[in-house]
């Protein structure tokens, strides 16, 4: 068993492009008299939902995040900075992980995580 987020937003077709844009693969986008109606995307094993009728927010945090598990933290963070808005830079944490903080277009959080090497 596993969980796939769907999270709603106010436009599939362009959100599932920025996703695109930072690594997400798009796997399948359905569409309703022209318009983007849904989407999945993955991200290595994970996969998101995407689905419209989701209202723009100018909250500095949304509903919930994304806490995204790699291999190479670092490197990507360095790969999105300039192309991303980062919410916290590349850190440590008191609980094991290295990691850092952007937001989506939608000003939803994304956590890119890996556990710290010892």
């Amino acid at each position: 068993m596993r969980i796939v987020p769907m999270i709603h937003v106010p436009d599939v077709a362009i959100t599932a492009q920025w996703y695109t844009s930072i690594g997400f693969k798009l796997n399948n986008l359905f569409e309703e008299d022209g318009q983007a109606v849904w989407a999945s995307l993955s991200y290595g094993d994970s996969e998101i939902m995407l689905n419209c009728g989701g209202k723009p927010s100018n909250e500095w945090r949304r509903e919930f995040d994304l806490y995204i598990h790699v291999e190479n933290v670092d490197e990507l963070c360095q790969n999105l900075k300039g192309r991303v808005e980062i919410v916290e830079d590349l850190h440590d944490t008191f609980y094991g992980m290295r990691e850092f903080i952007i937001r989506d277009l939608n000003r939803f959080w994304i956590t890119f995580g890996q556990p710290v090497k010892q």
